[in-house]
């Protein structure tokens, strides 16, 4: 199995119909229930395990500084600032994931009418619309409806689909 490959969105041999042109994506070689989650490489290995590195550091800083005056301000300074950065990294990465969750959820909701001529039943949660996302024209009505009336968890849906549509620009 080949590994991811960084290529221009939309640009280049392979890429008709990928995209807009706009940015760079890691594209997969093909795009399965045990292979669709997606790591950030710069996010997950690198960002976070240096905010909390710098967590640790500052804590043991801190600790190291607890009986000195002079340094106690500035130690606990840094514990501080290092816990909010680590929150603002978070937040900003919920952030983006919910405001994703928002569009797939029209872009589902959208396709399944223009499929059926009917929207979304509304027992069908964001988790669930989530996981119909893979699902092909062909296969989306009908698994829908399934998650709907069975209350399908999002892992069921993915692992009922048969023939993969694959999600290239998730984060």
């Amino acid at each position: 199995m080949q590994g991811p490959k960084l290529g221009r969105i939309g640009t280049g041999p392979g890429t008709a119909g990928v995209g807009t042109g706009r940015g760079y994506h890691v594209r997969m070689a093909t795009q399965t229930y045990s292979s669709h989650r997606r790591n950030d490489p710069l996010y997950h290995f690198v960002l976070l395990p240096v905010l909390l590195l710098t967590i640790i550091g500052s804590v043991v800083n801190l600790y190291e500084s607890w009986g000195d005056h002079e340094r106690m301000y500035s130690a606990s300074l840094i514990v501080v600032l290092s816990i909010c950065l680590s929150l603002a990294a978070y937040y900003a990465r919920i952030y983006a994931l919910k405001a994703q969750d928002r569009a797939i959820r029209v872009e589902e909701n959208f396709r399944h009418y223009l499929l059926t001529g009917k929207p979304l039943d509304s027992r069908v949660g964001i988790g669930q619309v989530i996981a119909l996302r893979f699902a092909p024209d062909a296969e989306f009505p009908a698994l829908a409806s399934r998650a709907a009336s069975e209350g399908l968890a999002p892992a069921a849906i993915k692992q009922a689909i048969k023939n993969w549509r694959a999600d290239e620009y998730r984060v």
